[in-house]
């Protein structure tokens, strides 16, 4: 059943869930075979997976220890890799032993739909749209089978957080926005909002909220202050010297009495994991850290990645990398030189840092002129002593069709039927890690026009739930 248009635009200006954002409607939603449902499921197993060896190999790197069990192999340049540029507090806090086996509460790998099946170009796990979801599978529940449910976002967001206050019957839960992500602040004020109308004690907060009260953390509720046991911190970590409250989080945490989703460790938010997957002195240690399938499965959806290192190489050395002129690089800087059909890469900064999400680091080679290319690289080699780079190779989507209604209807001689349109897809899917499990809550899709080579929520785009067909 279609969704009509002025359905939707009622449900949108009655809703705000994005500031100062709009998006194409369309009246269905995006369609998914039962196998790629089922790929799915493996996709977050996978994840989950990936998160696990990578905090195993953070942590044994750091110590300098032996990543093999029955050959030597040490690698104490990955722990630097991942720590570079982190204040040495924020690191200490991350190798904390109380911290072993706290992975992120939501995974969201952002996937591209290529001739080839899906990749993933990166695993978010601070990542918005959750609330968006949850109200689009809401929307389009009639449409059928929708991916997920149609409460599963909500209910499963809400599980995953008060599973970390296990002994607590209904744990105050306080989701708490920085400024640099006030965009999001809309949705996940609706999400505590429905939680709040089932009995769940869920708040939407801002930092300055936030004080201490003896060891716990608290915010005024009707004048009296109210213990909060789970805070679910929607910021990345490069913003915490902009909270000035933050110091009242980590102390509440130390003192044992609260618990932080997803947890503050800043090597779990580096987009240089697809790129340490790929080294070549770490073969041995994926395919031994991780199970057969899923390091097959993510063998085949990480694209060819690597860390843009200038340390110098001996003589007659060459990189772990991509060509340029048809020949291996010396040294980062003759990539600067590669041409537009060796330049079919990603160059983007690894994490910590404000450019590291919203595509606002990324340069795509082939689709830029000769100098911004070479201002991208040289960028990347002037930031690596404190900001690591990741060079990825740029795998096309491939060219769908779905129904989209006109952008407008100022013209009355515009059509308001929906119509055909030619994009290509990102696949977002929510998966809540519980129990050392991951739940497919839902997924997000957005729908680009063709000419778009970055997808990513656009004016432009559709932003569409998923659901089964076939």
């Amino acid at each position: 059943m279609d969704l009509p248009r002025d359905q939707l635009e009622h449900a949108f200006a009655n809703t705000s869930l994005f500031e100062a954002k709009t998006w194409q409607l369309s009246p269905d939603a995006w369609p998914l075979t039962a196998a790629q449902i089922d790929e799915l499921h493996r996709i977050g197993e996978a994840c989950l997976h990936f998160h696990e060896a990578l905090e195993n190999l953070y942590l044994r790197s750091a110590a300098d220890k032996n990543l093999l069990r029955n050959k030597p192999l040490r690698a104490p340049w990955v722990a630097e890799y991942l720590d570079r540029g982190k204040p040495e507090a924020l690191v200490k806090h991350a190798r904390d032993k109380r911290q072993r086996g706290l992975f992120p509460t939501v995974l969201r790998p952002d996937l591209l739909l290529t001739d080839d099946g899906f990749v993933m170009t990166e695993l978010d796990s601070v990542p918005g749209g959750i609330g968006l979801t949850a109200f689009l599978n809401r929307l389009y529940a009639d449409q059928g089978d929708v991916v997920g449910e149609s409460d599963a976002m909500i209910r499963e967001f809400h599980r995953s957080l008060a599973a970390l206050a296990p002994t607590i019957a209904n744990p105050l839960i306080a989701i708490v926005l920085s400024d640099e992500s006030a965009t999001y602040r809309p949705e996940m004020k609706w999400i505590a909002e429905q939680l709040q109308r089932r009995g769940q004690r869920v708040f939407c907060l801002d930092p300055d909220d936030l004080f201490p009260l003896g060891s716990a953390l608290c915010f005024d509720v009707d004048g009296n202050p109210e213990k909060i046991d789970v805070v679910y911190r929607f910021f990345e970590l490069h913003d915490l010297e902009n909270i000035p409250n933050a110091h009242y989080i980590f102390e509440a945490w130390d003192a044992g009495e609260l618990a932080v989703a997803p947890p503050m460790r800043p090597f779990q938010e580096e987009k240089m994991g697809a790129a340490l997957f790929h080294h070549h002195l770490l073969g041995d240690y994926w395919r031994e850290a991780l199970p057969g399938k899923s390091y097959k499965l993510l063998k085949k959806l990480f694209p060819r990645s690597w860390v843009v290192d200038p340390a110098p190489l001996p003589p007659g050395a060459v990189l772990d990398g991509p060509s340029a002129g048809g020949r291996p690089l010396a040294d980062w800087h003759q990539l600067t030189q590669a041409s537009q059909k060796e330049r079919d890469l990603i160059l983007k900064i690894s994490g910590f840092h404000e450019t590291a999400w919203g595509a606002r680091s990324v340069v795509y080679g082939a689709d830029c002129s000769r100098e911004e290319w070479q201002d991208g690289v040289e960028i990347a080699i002037q930031d690596a002593p404190t900001n690591l780079h990741v060079l990825q190779e740029y795998r096309k989507p491939r060219r769908l069709a779905h129904r989209l209604y006109p952008s407008t209807q100022a013209d009355a001689d515009q059509p308001t039927e929906a119509g055909s349109r030619q994009g290509r897809l990102r696949l977002c899917p929510y998966y809540f890690v519980r129990d050392g499990k991951t739940l497919l809550g839902g997924a997000l899709a957005t729908f680009c026009p063709p000419d778009k080579k970055i997808i990513h929520g656009m004016q432009d785009a559709a932003l569409l739930p998923c659901r089964v067909v076939g």
